[in-house]
């Protein structure tokens, strides 16, 4: 029996191709970095959800992320590589600065993900035109799975 040197290399070369392949490798944790979510509330009925009508919605220096919508609620993102992100909430011709403030914490998820971004030590700072009041419910932002901030107004 002679063994044919061509089929050999033939089959070495066909085993080291199908075993370096890898199976796909999907983010499933999206999105990965999470939004500040806030909910509106009537100042007089502290429990009861309020909408705000005519909100416009905009960090400084950018483009407006709502644009005269009346809602319940909102989730807006934070700057990553900065210390703080300032939002202008308009309602019809007034406008309420609010500052959030924090520490980015990078994290590493996956190769298919990459990094996400926490927030720690998270504050708020608003000029209360319109906003009454405010009352955190965390101080790290770490999902989107409940509100972190209940704004009365």
């Amino acid at each position: 029996m002679r063994i044919d040197m061509k089929k050999i290399f033939t089959v070495l070369v066909f085993f080291c191709i199908i075993s370096s392949c890898e199976k796909d490798d999907f983010c499933t944790q999206n999105p990965v970095t999470p939004k500040l979510i806030l909910r509106f509330y009537d100042n007089l009925n502290r429990t009861q959800l309020k909408n705000v009508d005519q909100l416009y919605v905009w960090a400084s220096g950018k483009d407006s992320l709502f644009v005269n919508q009346s809602t319940d609620s909102i989730s807006i993102p934070l700057n990553t590589i900065a210390n703080e992100t300032v939002y202008n909430f308009s309602r019809g011709n007034i406008v309420n600065q609010f500052t959030i403030r924090y520490t980015p914490q990078q994290i590493y998820v996956s190769r298919s993900c990459g990094f996400k971004v926490n927030f720690d030590e998270v504050s708020y700072i608003s000029n209360n035109t319109w906003i009454a009041d405010f009352e955190a419910t965390t101080t790290i932002i770490n999902n989107q799975n409940a509100a972190h901030v209940q704004i009365f107004h």
